[in-house]
């Protein structure tokens, strides 16, 4: 029923496959089930209520709801994707995003939690109205094809960067920005060990060799120590535990602000804020991963893209209901994209490994940032081979290309990656004599953009 449903033989692809894919997917981002708690609670412990005390009582309560809420949200969103699209797409509360949420919301502007939720509860209602009316799908179609090639290939740098980053193989520095990180530290050589090996088993086409990988160096890392008295992988306290109570969260989203003219007029850059980087943020990484699925035309656009941004809109209206920041689409579904996955199975695998995390908490989360770097790599390194579709000779099309490329990691924004390309490509269609090179609406967005960098209106720290 599942293979009829999903159409596997028409894609080319097998149940076995799309279980794996769905695995791979999941592990490269069960991390969002520890981080996304950890950030919100800096912008959720500013209420009296519940405080900043780890140990409390409350605060406990409240980040155990906030883990459950991931999960919750991660499973319902990724399900209405598969249904709607068919498309191997898992979403989840965003990085960056929630950084947003919790630094520059509710400690940057004072805005109580409860409100936050508000605030994404109307940035979902503009969102489902744009997608219904088709205005997002006309943004989607606006952007020219090597942008969109280059927004896979910018990706796929920064996912990589992610990883390394994450692993400590680079490092933060004062002088340089960047620098290798301490390669004799063990968590960092058994990283640099699982690029090796995961690269291995993917030039042998090892079935599933992304997992394969993963799934060795959590292993390796029970027996390898981390230089601070433990192992590189924790062994865990118990392997299930009871899901946590949603109660302090759920529907505790506060709308008084819609009809309160001097609260709307504070808090009306921030949300629209929140809708410009939700929308771009999504939109990079619908193209960016389905591009390499191989589900974009020849004119590079994106068959059901209006269900596709119909299922992150009422995601993102899910988000503020369970108590979240906005759930939007997954960069790391690329990974289970090239693990082999070409359907809504994917994604309902994803979905259902969300709600067994529920259960699964303690054993998910002792892997390893060093069993996750190689995954992030190798994908971000399957991603930017779509740069050969670029023309380079072309100077009118390298330069926004290239400054796509470059901006996505460096600024570590999707969004603002895709403004610079925009922008340059607008006035490049421009001042060659070519106008109509570029649409209207393309104009219009890359006028926005430019507004939002010399900060006429705020659209700055976020980004997935």
């Amino acid at each position: 029923m599942l293979s009829r449903f999903f159409k596997l033989a028409e894609n080319r692809t097998t149940f076995g496959r799309e279980l794996a894919a769905g695995l791979t997917t999941f592990t490269a981002m069960a991390y969002i089930l520890a981080v996304n708690p950890a950030i919100l609670m800096n912008g959720f412990g500013v209420d009296p209520a519940i405080g900043s005390d780890p140990t409390s009582a409350s605060f406990i309560a409240v980040k155990g709801a906030l883990l459950a809420a991931t999960a919750i949200t991660a499973a319902l969103s990724t399900l209405l994707m598969a249904l709607l699209t068919n498309y191997p797409l898992a979403l989840a509360p965003g990085m960056g995003i929630n950084a947003f949420f919790a630094f520059s919301i509710c400690l940057g502007a004072g805005v109580p939690w409860q409100q936050a939720l508000g605030m994404v509860f109307v940035n979902g209602c503009i969102f489902l109205a744009l997608s219904l009316t088709g205005v997002r799908e006309k943004i989607v179609k606006s952007i020219p094809y090597p942008i969109k090639i280059a927004i896979t290939c910018g990706i796929g740098i920064f996912i990589a960067f992610i990883g390394l980053k994450n692993s400590g193989i680079i490092v933060a520095n004062p002088a340089t920005f960047v620098a290798p990180g301490n390669f004799n530290s063990p968590p960092v050589a058994l990283a640099l060990a699982g690029i090796i090996l995961t690269a291995v088993l993917v030039a042998r086409k090892v079935p599933g060799a992304i997992v394969v990988g993963i799934g060795l160096i959590t292993v390796a890392g029970l027996f390898i120590p981390d230089g601070l008295g433990g192992t590189v992988t924790a062994h865990p306290a118990a392997l299930f535990s009871a899901p946590p109570s949603l109660a302090p969260v759920f529907l505790k989203l506060d709308l008084s602000f819609v009809a309160d003219p001097v609260a709307l007029l504070k808090i009306l850059p921030l949300i629209l804020t929140l809708l410009l980087v939700d929308m771009f943020d999504n939109i990079g990484t619908l193209i960016g991963v389905t591009k390499r699925a191989g589900f974009l035309d020849k004119q590079g656009n994106l068959p059901k893209a209006g269900r596709a941004l119909l299922a992150d809109s009422i995601a993102a209206i899910l988000s503020s209901l369970f108590g979240t920041s906005t759930v939007v689409s997954y960069i790391e579904s690329a990974s289970g994209v090239e693990a082999g996955g070409r359907t809504g199975l994917t994604a309902l695998t994803v979905s259902a490994l969300m709600l067994l995390a529920l259960f699964l908490t303690p054993l998910i989360l002792i892997i390893p940032a060093a069993a996750t770097t190689p995954a992030l790599v190798i994908v971000g390194v399957f991603m930017l081979q779509a740069v050969t579709e670029i023309d380079m000779a072309d100077f009118k099309i390298a330069v926004p290309a290239a400054l796509v490329i470059i901006g996505i990691p460096l600024t570590f924004s999707i969004a603002e990656g895709i403004g610079f390309g925009l922008i340059t490509a607008a006035l490049l269609a421009l001042f060659t004599g070519k106008p109509k090179g570029f649409t209207l609406v393309g104009y219009i967005i890359a006028t926005i953009f430019l507004f939002s960098f010399f900060k006429i209106f705020p659209f700055h720290g976020a980004g997935h």
